[in-house]
């Protein structure tokens, strides 16, 4: 069997926790919506990939929603990011100091979030520096589960996607990485913690 040289890990529900159902659910009560508009969607889409500046993303929202605050916007935004549980960034650090695998990071991430992660998480730097690249949607322009973000990521660092293990929370993003000849680890958050790698896909190292 090939031997496994890198690994790529997805960021939220990964290592930060979040809280996806109760984030979506707050601003849809914010906007007094039931679901989120087709125009929304390909906005935040927009902005998660860096074509947009986070001016301009709440200039579209102030346009749809005129009496909710720039304030009541960002908070709404970010409150999707919870806790980073410390164990985490042990074993990435651990990871980063055998240096046995390449490490990358590659993560649907727009400026509003990754600010406020750095606001809140007193050691992100120190997390950041355990990975040899440190891949965000919005500043690479891409983002899974499309096919072109795995594609960048294999040439960028000459890579085979059968030596590469991918793990990712959403099931969509591993699914795009499987048909690609990745291995993958479609991480349960409720029930399972990165920290378990080795003993969780043991068959594979």
């Amino acid at each position: 069997m090939q031997k496994i040289k890198t690994l790529i890990f997805d960021f939220g529900d990964v290592f930060i926790n979040l809280d996806k159902e109760g984030a979506m659910q707050h601003a849809l009560d914010l906007f007094n919506l039931e679901t989120f508009e087709v125009d929304m969607i390909g906005i935040n889409e927009l902005y998660e990939v860096g074509k947009i500046t986070t001016l301009e993303f709440i200039a579209f929202y102030k346009s749809k929603f005129p009496n909710i605050s720039d304030i009541e916007l960002i908070k709404a935004w970010n409150c999707i990011i919870k806790d980073f549980p410390k164990h985490r960034l042990e074993f990435i650090k651990n990871l980063a100091l055998q240096k046995e695998y390449k490490l990358i990071l590659l993560s649907n991430t727009n400026d509003m979030h990754i600010d406020y992660v750095k606001e809140t998480v007193p050691f992100f730097e120190e997390f950041k520096s355990c990975f040899d690249v440190f891949y965000l949607s919005q500043q690479i322009h891409f983002r899974k589960p499309n096919n072109d973000i795995f594609e960048f990521v294999l040439n960028e660092n000459n890579l085979n996607a059968n030596e590469c293990l991918f793990i990712d929370d959403t099931k969509a993003n591993t699914d795009t990485a499987d048909q690609m000849g990745f291995h993958t680890w479609n991480i349960d958050e409720t029930k399972e913690d990165v920290i378990t790698l080795f003993e969780t896909k043991k068959e594979l190292f």
